[in-house]
């Protein structure tokens, strides 16, 4: 068996995970407008948080963490959140 399908499986298979995140994403939005930020609020710091932490533990680069503190920045700075203040 040849591996010419396996560009198309791996397309196919990253085409789907792609459509399942943002599956995933329009049902986050949904909740978020149907809570309060009372309640979506921690719960969005918890996935942040972990998120971060499994960042650390990888050891990424002082130019890498530093590219990802301005994305950072510059996603706070464009945010109309009213904690943000």
């Amino acid at each position: 068996m040849s591996d010419s399908n396996t560009p198309d499986y791996l397309d196919a298979k990253h085409e789907r995970n792609r459509e399942q995140r943002f599956e995933g994403i329009k049902s986050w939005v949904e909740y978020i407008k149907s809570e309060p930020p009372e309640k979506w609020g921690p719960q969005q710091n918890v996935v942040v948080n972990d998120q971060l932490d499994a960042a650390q533990s990888v050891q990424a680069s002082i130019s890498h963490q530093q590219h990802v503190r301005n994305i950072a920045a510059e996603i706070i700075e464009k945010s109309d959140y009213p904690g943000d203040d």
